[in-house]
């Protein structure tokens, strides 16, 4: 039996993998145990910044907010009191889907037995996970509402896999791809987009089934894009690549909050959510990882078929109501910014084709990062 916690509705919860460069070479450096024990001496970050599979990453987590507002004010205190660690040691923080030129060969994993295990079962995959990303919780307030907002989510994933796409470079060479980290991270076990359930009890055998079979030893290792989790009582968006700014950021997590609180609302109303074929949804995450801001996806069960950014728009537009009443409308509104500045990998490719190198592409991440805003 899978036990689903009470959590308000609409609450929120970040979490935003950093990346660990050095401040000259722009290079990633194996320095998180150095910055976590700085930030172990530091109680106002307890449980604020934590470690990562790899020795080059912290990851900064918020505690649990009503507004994005909140969210962005913890974590803009969060990074500025990890700077002045950084800063000191000569690291630079950065946020990427992947980091332009480090070689995956060349990283350190952290010494857990977790991960361990992780390299040992996955191996050449496993080893190949220098990857970044943003994750956002939405509190449920009632267990027998999260698949159906699962499932009406993952019509969701081109826009948010679109506008968050920031990893076109991988080992020192263009992809081809906006989101090169989409296709890497589906390779893991359990990772991809998730299965579509009728009932709880339907996911609740997968999980025991997945845990008796021994594909899983916990319940988090169920690495879905988007995925219950169960001890804190959200669902969790996992779908976006790592972005570089807190504005972009807080754009995702307002996008996010308004359309489970839509679904929520439409459910207490009687509702029943609209629901595509996996297929759809697999061919829908391929093109916005292939083509990004000029994916052309699958929007409903009928099989139409629109450019990512008009649908976007015609989203944004919807849920300004939504955004109002939960006090996140200048964010929402920042989800139409991407359209006119480029989202990271358009700035990436463009910061290359005007006559830098990729350390000019890392530089301008750093400074991005620095700046806060797109």
């Amino acid at each position: 039996m899978v036990d689903f916690a009470h959590s308000e509705r609409s609450t929120l919860g970040v979490e935003w993998e950093l990346a660990l460069v050095d401040s000259s070479s722009l290079d990633l450096v194996p320095r998180a145990g150095e910055v976590l024990d700085a930030v172990s001496r530091m109680p106002e970050l307890e449980g604020r910044v934590v470690g990562e599979m790899l020795t080059n990453t912290v990851e900064v987590v918020t505690g649990v907010h009503r507004t994005v507002s909140g969210i962005r004010r913890e974590i803009l205190d969060i990074v500025g009191r990890l700077r002045t660690i950084t800063d000191q040691l000569g690291i630079s923080l950065m946020c990427a889907g992947t980091h332009p030129f480090s070689r995956w060969v060349d990283q350190e994993v952290t010494d857990k037995e977790r991960y361990a295990e992780l390299i040992n079962r996955t191996q050449w995959w496993g080893r190949h996970m220098l990857i970044f990303g943003v994750h956002t919780h939405v509190g449920i307030d009632h267990r027998d509402k999260v698949l159906p907002i699962l499932s009406a989510l993952l019509a969701y994933v081109p826009h948010l896999q679109a506008v968050s796409a920031s990893s076109p470079f991988w080992d020192a060479n263009d992809t081809g791809y906006a989101s090169n980290r989409a296709m890497l991270f589906q390779q893991l076990p359990t990772a991809g987009l998730p299965y579509q359930f009728d009932t709880w009890a339907d996911y609740e055998r997968y999980t025991d089934d997945m845990l008796t079979t021994g594909v899983i030893d916990q319940i988090n290792e169920i690495r879905w894009d988007i995925r219950p989790a169960p001890n804190w009582g959200t669902i969790e968006v996992r779908v976006c690549d790592g972005m570089p700014t807190i504005a972009e950021v807080a754009a995702v997590t307002a996008f996010v909050q308004c359309l489970v609180d839509d679904f929520s609302a439409r459910l207490d109303a009687g509702e029943t959510l609209p629901r595509m074929p996996d297929w759809f949804h697999f061919e829908n995450k391929w093109r916005a990882a292939r083509y990004g801001m000029e994916a052309i996806i699958i929007e409903n069960a009928e099989a139409r078929e629109r450019l990512v950014t008009t649908v976007l728009a015609e989203e944004v537009e919807r849920l300004r109501p939504v955004a109002q009443r939960l006090g996140c409308a200048a964010e929402l509104e920042d989800m139409l910014r991407f359209a006119e500045a480029g989202a990271s990998y358009q700035r990436q490719r463009a910061c290359l084709a005007a006559g830098g190198d990729l350390r000019a592409v890392a530089r301008q991440l750093v400074g991005e990062f620095a700046a806060e805003s797109f």
